[in-house]
């Protein structure tokens, strides 16, 4: 890919001070564009940002939690100080949870919703006006989860398929602004040593390992999200088995969850 292709660009990426989102950061820094880095955890984004910095690459943090409406403001707000003008959002950052729908503490569906349906919404409204100025991208990382329900993860599925209806209606109302509007869904990533995910009684515990079961890598992640801007798509479904599972389940339905009902066991193991 050209590094011209996001020369001069400045993008936001939250949740960037790890994994996918800190991957996609590095990723655009090599092709030219400057980043600025969000996450509530200050330490994590100080060493992201010095890692990018090395690179040679144009970067700032602001540490901060995009569930709260003021402190997403304060992203873009200093996004626009520091730089000038915002050509590009990902709104990546996001929380998993685990365990059954009758099992689930009800906190749970609200601490989800709040991050990976609200901070989207927090983000993404201030960010609207200089996005159109551009004519930039706002991206969407959402997961093979947002395609149909799965098994012990009814919170995460339902605020995952949220983010498609947000998208679809933004792609509508702003058709006349010539925006890109990207929806990604990603499918099981490699993860960082004990990344945690909420139980079902709302606490906190470490995802399990997934070394012996083979998931995508957060730079090959990273570099499909470049390639979704790049070419302005709209749904980009990583890995075979999601696309797959994107062309059945509008056809067959029936099929896809009796498939489902057989793997249980399968799926809850591999999430």
């Amino acid at each position: 890919m050209s590094a011209k292709k996001f020369q001069d660009k400045v993008a936001i990426i939250t949740g960037s001070g790890s994994g996918i989102g800190k991957a996609t950061a590095i990723e655009l820094v090599k092709n030219g564009a400057s980043v600025v880095l969000n996450g509530r955890n200050q330490k994590r984004l100080t060493l992201a940002e010095n890692e990018i910095k090395a690179l040679g690459g144009k970067v700032i943090s602001v540490c901060g939690d995009v569930s709260i409406p003021g402190q997403a403001k304060n992203l873009v707000d200093k996004t626009i100080e520091t730089f000038g003008k915002l050509d590009i959002l990902i709104n990546n950052a996001g929380v998993s949870m685990r365990g059954d729908f009758s099992e689930l503490n009800p906190e749970v569906f609200k601490t989800v919703f709040e991050t990976n349906v609200l901070g989207v919404v927090n983000a993404t409204i201030p960010a609207m006006p200089h996005i159109k100025k551009s004519r930039g991208s706002i991206v969407f990382v959402s997961s093979l989860a947002g395609i149909r329900g799965l098994p012990g993860l009814s919170a995460y599925c339902s605020s995952k398929m949220a983010l498609r209806a947000i998208a679809e209606s933004i792609r509508i109302e702003e058709a006349k602004s010539k925006i890109h509007v990207g929806l990604i869904f990603v499918g099981i990533t490699e993860i960082e040593h004990e990344k945690k995910t909420i139980a079902a009684d709302g606490s906190l515990v470490v995802i399990k390992d997934r070394s012996n079961f083979k998931v995508q890598t957060t730079s090959s992640v990273a570099r499909a999200i470049l390639k979704n801007i790049s070419k302005r798509k709209f749904r980009t479904t990583l890995t075979g088995i999601g696309k797959l599972n994107a062309f059945m389940q509008p056809i067959l339905p029936g099929l896809v969850e009796k498939i489902l009902i057989r793997s249980i066991d399968k799926i809850k193991k591999r999430s």
